[in-house]
């Protein structure tokens, strides 16, 4: 067994890439829903462009350094386990070595190999790189390109405050008696887009992903709305 190959760097480069997307494409979905529900639910109370953008400024802020904050405690948990993990190999690897190598072997074992391939494969890599070859093949980790916290979390908030400046500025920009309808219709073919580009990315069927996308935010639109409407004739 040799270290993986340009094509097989290439198709893992690939993948985490298209996590990324998909990543981005979800934060930016947060955000127009988010923020299209809550500037909604204001225009149903006030008209006023002040209250307006107030509410979506605060909603845009809030929204994004929550998504960014929440990110960057996931992925440093996922981290440090990482790192507890690796650190557990290497004292396993210091202090038997001749177990980590049958362990590896029949690692290898389960993956096709036949006895004597596998323990070849298992003593070559262990005299290369003993932790690599254990960590990517006993704990699916890369050592080298270990979870970084602070890329997922800005791409969290960069994904969000993305996605949130659209209904924010359809509210905010257009004539009064325009706003309302040019944020539903902007939002709606914003969801369109992530629903359908989250489906792509995922390889499943776009129609349902797209229609689920936008019944969901129609709806918290709806709802949000209807609060508003009731508080502002309630004087509220």
């Amino acid at each position: 067994m040799t270290e993986p190959t340009h094509a097989e760097a290439h198709v893992s480069s690939l993948g985490s890439r298209l996590n990324w997307l998909r990543a981005a494409v979800l934060g930016a979905n947060d955000g127009i829903v988010s923020t299209a529900g809550l500037v909604v639910g204001v225009a149903g109370a006030t008209d006023d462009r002040a209250a307006l953008l107030t509410a979506g400024l605060a909603g845009l802020l809030a929204g994004s350094m929550s998504m960014a904050a929440g990110e960057y405690v996931s992925v440093s948990t996922q981290r440090d386990s990482e790192r507890a993990a690796l650190a557990q190999e290497r004292r396993e690897l210091r202090e038997q070595p001749e177990a980590e190598l049958d362990e590896l072997t029949e690692l290898l074992r389960e993956r096709g190999l036949s006895r004597q391939v596998a323990r070849e494969a298992a003593v070559q890599l262990t005299e290369r790189d003993a932790l690599k070859a254990h960590a990517r093949v006993e704990l699916g980790i890369d050592p080298d390109d270990l979870t970084n916290p602070w890329h997922a979390a800005w791409a969290s908030f960069l994904a969000f405050t993305a996605g949130a400046l659209l209904p924010l500025l359809a509210i905010v920009l257009p004539a009064a008696h325009w706003r309302l309808p040019i944020t539903v219709a902007s939002v709606l073919a914003a969801l369109a887009g992530t629903g359908w580009s989250s489906a792509r990315l995922g390889s499943a069927a776009a129609g349902r992903a797209v229609a689920r996308n936008m019944g969901g935010g129609a709806l918290a639109m709806a709802v949000t709305y209807a609060v508003g409407a009731l508080l502002g004739a309630a004087g509220v």
